[in-house]
């Protein structure tokens, strides 16, 4: 199949976005009978790369490959570059649980040429494939499945024919025996014994026709195949493989090393053991340890077990080598080893403690560091891999990132840096990394414990420890073979105090996905917080509301959310709070970014009882909202109206959106926001120093066209109340939160707070800020709060930290300002 090779653009959003696109059947109905037609992939035959065979029996029984593989050739006269594009496979009978598994491709085909892919190795066979141009860790099946040469490495999300014919990413595709997923009709079912190749690099998109079954016959770049002439592997030390980078100096080499196996990896998709030298040299930037790769096959060893190992030297990134942002791990693949002896002892692991890692996180050129010699006693990064792989181990560490449904934690190993007031480690700046953050998951089968359930602020006791290992999600990750317990420390969730008669509460709450299709625990998770730890606020800004089916309807046109927004504000009744009522403008279809298919939007709920919200129609998706004095009097040309919905900065961005409302007969201007996430962003731990923030540059954009409706409104009123609230995805030091304050007019209510309070959101062990209160110089007695029901919780409603900020509205009439003022000190002594 020929799709072209699209230039593939690497799309960043929220960190949420982990939804399937769903493509639709075309459905007819004659006098009740419902007739389905499922077109099949199918494109112009190529002229590019081609699959040439998959195979996917390697190491099963009767095998003689002891490894799956995938082929590909080019049907074109020219060189095929491979570069940027990616294998992925699916199982023959996807469910609905069903995920596309990928390995991406780097270099180049030959015409007349091959491209190996080798891909799960498994117990059985007897014959290693030739060197493998790429490798994956993806476990086939035999006789049915899906494999298709996709540009770029993000995962496909099609599961049927029909949803695949509209992938634009797709080149070329084969679905082999009785895979639903196919061309026209699928190739022959393949075995234990037998591949499906193609005959003559023809691909006439039927994949019956294009493909044949027979016995397999793996060819590499160089036209090597089994049972060819194998490199002598190198006698080494592990330390001499590591290196002094962080790129092996034997990479692309077939080494022989000794050592003691530490710790095993017997689930997943990326199993292995760790191999420690017990020889060390003296040379502290050399680490002493490796991962031996053996892909969906539990590793046969066990810790103790003194082994010679002989492995191809590889580069692991977790995407495209040649554009990833994050770190390599260096491990060996394709390995065979020799038992010497068991049950020796393993090497101690090495403690880290509060003074062990340094205070500096790297080097920062200014581009890539993994060629700089490592210097592991100046950069906590450059401690880590120097320490790859090797066994380390924390004593009694302070959860700061509590356990994930990924079956992850955080913890620090210098409780006294930077820590929150409520047992976290505050993020204070770019300049200010918290290296003492480390991430703990579990080596120990869940079948034999369950990865425990921890808050921030709770303990894992006694001894943790296990290998060192870089992870693209959260950087370095103690792998634990020894887990402590967790020790509940108690934190409870906050409860902010009520409104006083006088005082206008706004809070923000960013509430992750919402949609009607959503379960009716999460709507009353979210409604408990409203009304029991904010106090039913007067107003509210929401972010993250969709629309009333949520992702499931992807391109269908609904963007409506009255049906989501009707089903929140019942279950804020239903716990005992008022019944508010909501504003919001419908988005274009597919036009502001979010979950694919959610039409993610902001809005507004409102109390009827304690303020008015002003209507002025002529509000939507298109038209801005401009600021308008007339007579003394300062309004919104439509209310709710979005601000500049037409600028450039909002491009597949949610729009902010203005509301106008009248509190004891004094206007109040609100603006709901949630700016481009940090999708895209290079990770502070990956390999290029300092990371590049490119979507800053977006927010920025952003933060200009509110500053400057904030600053319209301004100079129609000087003393306006102005409270612009949200999800701002940055920090109170960035870019963006000072181009909103510059000057005075708004003041991030955030930085009020001492350092240690500054939080409201959780990510990768760092309590940060992302969501923001700000206000002009209007209000009065402005009393601001970040209610902690959230982030820091195993159980959680949403991903962010409400926050509420609580004021008089000023009038505009000094005297009568001074009395608001008054009155309210009066109610504070003496209560209502």
């Amino acid at each position: 199949m020929t799709k072209g090779l699209p230039l593939f653009i690497r799309l960043g959003e929220d960190s949420s976005v982990i939804s399937l696109l769903r493509g639709a059947a075309v459905v007819a109905s004659v006098a009740g009978l419902v007739v389905t037609a499922v077109p099949a992939v199918s494109a112009e035959p190529s002229n590019g790369p081609v699959i040439a065979e998959v195979y996917g029996g390697g190491g099963n029984s009767g095998a003689v490959l002891t490894t799956d593989f995938v082929e590909l050739a080019t049907a074109g006269s020219t060189t095929a570059d491979l570069t940027g594009l990616s294998v992925q496979y699916l199982p023959g009978a996807p469910s609905a649980a069903s995920r596309w598994q990928v390995t991406p491709l780097e270099g180049s085909v030959e015409p007349g040429g091959r491209y190996l892919v080798a891909e799960a190795k498994g117990a059985g066979g007897t014959v290693a494939l030739p060197t493998p141009d790429a490798s994956g860790s993806i476990a086939m099946a035999a006789a049915s499945g899906t494999v298709a040469l996709v540009t770029g490495a993000e995962p496909l999300s099609c599961r049927t024919s029909v949803d695949c014919a509209g992938e634009s990413r797709i080149v070329d595709l084969v679905g082999y025996g009785s895979a639903a997923v196919n061309e026209t009709r699928p190739a022959p079912s393949a075995s234990n014994t037998t591949s499906v190749a193609r005959d003559e690099l023809t691909d006439t998109d039927d994949n019956a026709a294009d493909f044949a079954a027979g016995e397999p016959s793996p060819t590499n770049t160089l036209g090597e195949q089994p049972g060819g002439e194998q490199p002598e592997p190198v006698d080494s030390r592990i330390h001499e493989v590591q290196g002094t980078t962080r790129i092996s100096p034997l990479e692309g080499e077939t080494v022989r090393v000794p050592g003691v196996v530490t710790a095993t990896r017997t689930f997943g998709s990326s199993r292995g053991f760790w191999l420690q030298d017990t020889e060390p040299d003296d040379d502290p930037r050399t680490s002493e340890a490796i991962f031996v790769f053996t892909g969906s096959t539990s590793p046969s060893v066990a810790p103790g077990d003194a082994l010679t190992v002989t492995g191809l030297v590889k580069e692991y990134y977790p995407d495209n080598p040649a554009t990833s942002n994050y770190q390599s791990l260096t491990e060996l693949t394709n390995a065979q080893w020799t038992m010497e002896s068991r049950e020796n002892p393993v090497p101690e692991p090495l403690h880290i403690g509060p003074d062990t890692v340094p205070e500096v996180s790297t080097a920062q050129p200014g581009g890539n560091i993994e060629e700089l010699p490592l210097r592991p006693d100046e950069y906590a990064l450059d401690f880590w891999e120097a320490h790859e792989s090797e066994l380390v181990s924390v004593v009694d560490a302070r959860v700061v990132g509590r356990s994930t449904e990924y079956n992850e934690l955080y913890v620090t190993t210098k409780p006294e840096q930077n820590p929150t007031a409520r047992g976290g480690t505050a993020y204070l700046g770019y300049d200010r990394p918290n290296t003492g953050i480390l991430k703990i998951e579990s080596l120990i089968p869940f079948d034999q414990r369950s990865f425990p359930k921890a808050n921030t602020g709770d303990t894992v006791t006694g001894l943790t420890s296990g290998p060192l290992e870089y992870d693209s999600f959260g950087g370095y990750t103690l792998l634990a073979n020894v887990l402590g317990d967790v020790k509940d420390n108690g934190l409870e969730r906050e409860v902010t105090r009520p409104q006083r008669t006088g005082e206008l509460a706004v809070a923000t709450y960013n509430v992750e996905n919402l949609s009607a299709v959503d379960g009716q625990e999460k709507f009353d998770a979210l409604a408990g917080g409203i009304v029991d730890h904010l106090a039913s606020p007067d107003i509210v800004t929401l972010e993250e509301i969709q629309d009333d089916n949520g992702p499931q309807g992807n391109g269908d046109g609904v963007v409506t959310a009255e049906q989501t927004l009707r089903k929140f504000a019942d279950a804020i009744v239903a716990a005992g709070g008022p019944r508010y009522q909501w504003r919001q403008i419908d988005p274009v279809d597919l036009a502001d970014g979010g979950q694919p298919g959610g039409n993610i939007r902001v809005g507004f709920l409102f109390n009827p009882n304690r303020v008015s919200f002003v209507d002025r129609k002529g509000g939507d998706a298109t038209t801005p909202v401009e600021v308008v004095a007339a007579r003394g009097k300062t309004k919104l040309s439509v209310s709710p109206g979005r601000i500049d919905p037409g600028n450039a900065a909002w491009l597949d961005s949610r729009k902010p959106l203005a509301g106008e409302f009248v509190f004891g007969g004094r206007t109040v201007f609100v603006v709901a926001n949630h700016f481009a996430s940090k999708g895209g962003d290079q990770p502070v731990h990956g390999r290029y120093q300092p990371p590049v923030r490119g979507s800053e540059v977006q927010r920025i954009e952003q933060a200009k066209a509110v500053r400057g409706f904030v600053d319209d409104v301004l100079a129609a009123d000087a003393n306006a109340n102005v409270v612009v609230a949200g999800d701002l995805n940055d920090y109170p030091f960035s870019p963006t939160v000072r181009t909103l304050t510059e000057g005075g007019a708004l003041t991030a209510l955030i930085s009020t707070l001492p350092e240690r309070e500054r939080y409201s959101y959780v990510f990768e062990g760092n309590s940060q800020v992302l969501d923001h209160v700000l206000v002009s110089k209007g209000p009065l007695g402005v009393d601001y709060d970040v209610v902690h029901i959230n982030a820091e919780f195993a159980d959680q409603a949403s991903d962010h930290d409400p926050q509420v900020v609580r004021f008089l509205p000023a009038s505009g009439n000094r005297k009568l300002d001074a009395l608001y003022l008054l009155l309210d000190k009066l109610e504070r002594l003496f209560g209502r």
